[in-house]
């Protein structure tokens, strides 16, 4: 009996989806702002200050993060610590971050009410 080369293909094909989805759900765990709450020290540098601005690559304000979607925390998070973003401080404070550690800050600062 032949195998089918396009059975082999869609075969190949949900094999690469089931792997995809199964590493990409730990980067969308439950998030314990607790946790994220002490880890977040690092982030109240530059975050944490109203009205701050940067002078490393070069000046930009820095963004508030406080009442963020927890999503967009966490993907932003894991595209410094890919290199898709281009940051060198945020890139190098991405690379120290566990997928847990990411949704924790994101549990965080999506549930916090800044004044």
């Amino acid at each position: 009996m032949r195998s089918c080369p396009i059975a082999k293909r869609y075969g190949l094909l949900a094999v690469s989806v089931t792997i995809a989805l199964v590493s990409s759900a730990s980067a969308w765990a439950e998030g314990d702002a607790k946790r994220g709450r002490a880890r977040a020290e690092m982030c109240e540098g530059c975050h944490g200050i109203a009205d701050y601005r940067t002078a490393y690559p070069k000046v930009y304000p820095v963004p508030k993060i406080g009442e963020q979607q927890s999503e967009y925390i966490v993907k932003a998070l894991q595209e410094y610590k890919s290199g898709a973003r281009k940051h060198l401080t945020m890139r190098g404070i991405a690379a120290t971050l566990s997928d847990q550690d990411m949704a924790d800050l994101a549990a965080y600062y999506a549930g916090e009410t800044r004044k």
